[in-house]
Order: structure tokens, then C-alpha cells, then sequence
């Protein structure tokens, strides 16, 4: 199976013509990729072999982007999360790709938005400790000629995470 590249662009997905039914797919499925097309059919009153072709179209089409697990960051030795506003002094599109490309490369950071306001990006970042905190900001932000100023906002408690739409 091809990968899919790990730069998400929302954007650039033109909106597919989406009925009722491929809609109650979607809001079964993206709360539990391992249900089963049959179990989904009962629900939203099609056959299994219809969702499964339709689950084949939305992934085809981009509208399923990828399929993951969601992991417990400090069962696995990441309890500090940290939210990270980033603003950049020049903003030709060389300068921001090759931000982009940075926190593309970087393993701690989760997730990485290009934004407007008085900021440039938002950044999600997971670390073990304070000290690869530190270390990461060196390395990303300390170093690039390009970054003017970073605030970090330490996570205290995760009240609601995710990525599921209101479908």
C-alpha cells in the first residue's frame, strides 16, 4: 500500500458530492475505524458490500485522509504537551516551506498550522520532559534566523482532544 504524504492540505481536497448516506458512514466510522462494514449497513440501512465500496470512494478521494491509531502520550513517556505560537520575520514562500519542512521533520511535533493573525504558525508538541522541550526549541526555534519570537503555553490538562467532525 502507497503512503500517503504527511502534509496535510484541507484545502486542496476538492469537496466531493456527498449524500445522507456516505454522511452516517462517516459518523460511525470516524469514531472507530474498525467497525465493520456489516455492522455499519445495519446502522445506516445499506448493504456491507455498499459501504465498502463507498468507504473504498471516500478513501480514494481523499475525504478519509488516513487511518490511524490515537496513543496515550503518557503511558508512552510523553506527558508534556506543549501549544506553541511561532511567528516568522519573512514570509516569502521559501522562507515558510522551509519552516514547514522543519516541523514536518520533527518527531515531537504533532501538529503544525500555517494561521493568520499576529502569529504565523501554531504548533502542537509533545516531549518527555521540560528538557526536550528545551532542547526542541534550540534546535527549531533558537537556531532559525527566520524565527522572531515563540510563546509556549504548557498543557495543565487535556480536556478535549481529537479530530472528529460533527457529521
Amino acid at each position: 500500500m502507497a503512503r500517503r504524504p504527511a502534509v496535510s492540505r484541507q484545502h486542496s481536497v476538492p469537496a466531493p458530492a456527498l449524500d445522507a448516506f456516505d454522511q452516517r458512514i462517516l459518523a460511525l466510522y470516524q469514531h472507530d475505524t474498525r467497525i465493520i462494514a456489516e455492522e455499519i449497513a445495519e446502522k445506516v440501512g445499506l448493504s456491507a458490500a455498499s459501504v465498502q465500496r463507498r468507504l473504498k470512494r471516500l478513501r480514494e478521494t481523499g475525504v478519509i485522509m488516513r487511518e490511524t491509531a490515537t496513543l496515550h502520550p503518557n503511558a508512552l513517556g510523553f506527558p508534556v504537551t506543549c501549544i506553541v505560537g511561532v511567528d516568522v520575520e519573512y514570509e516569502r514562500a521559501e522562507h515558510l516551506d522551509s519552516f514547514k519542512k522543519l516541523m514536518l521533520k520533527h518527531p515531537n511535533v504533532q501538529q503544525c498550522y500555517y494561521v493568520t493573525g499576529e502569529i504565523d504558525f501554531i504548533l502542537v508538541v509533545a516531549t518527555r520532559d521540560l528538557a526536550q522541550y528545551e532542547a526542541f526549541t534550540r534546535e527549531a526555534f533558537m537556531n532559525n534566523r527566520n524565527v522572531v519570537s515563540f510563546t509556549t503555553y504548557v498543557v495543565m490538562d487535556t480536556v478535549k482532544s481529537g479530530s472528529a467532525l460533527p457529521l
